[in-house]
């Protein structure tokens, strides 16, 4: 799984975008948008994009979004690792799985 992070400034549909961070992971992508309302409050857009092939061989990306609110980001964020521990600790396999994947990529860029 590869991540970058942009810093930019545009008007778009869903409000001002301050940042975001895209992190690749096979056939998706998931972006993170920090945007800001005319109020300037921030509010997070969490986009997963998945890459799909028609049958007359042309690709589309299927979006699916959801909005994040300030009031909700520790919420959110409390919620998200607790389940992440959870699976650490019952199925630590696929974590290990994962780090031995990184560690190859590394090992081959260098």
């Amino acid at each position: 799984m590869t991540s970058q992070t942009s810093f930019r400034k545009e008007n778009e549909d869903f409000g001002e975008q301050i940042m975001t961070k895209a992190v690749k992971a096979g056939r998706r992508t998931y972006f993170f948008d920090v945007r800001a309302t005319r109020g300037d409050d921030y509010f997070l857009t969490i986009t997963e994009s998945r890459k799909k092939s028609n049958p007359d061989g042309t690709v589309v990306f299927d979006r699916h979004k959801i909005f994040l609110y300030k009031e909700d980001f520790v919420k959110f964020s409390d919620g998200l690792a607790e389940v992440i521990a959870f699976i650490r600790k019952a199925k630590p396999e696929f974590f290990e799985q994962q780090e031995r994947a990184e560690e190859e990529r590394v090992a081959t860029e260098l």
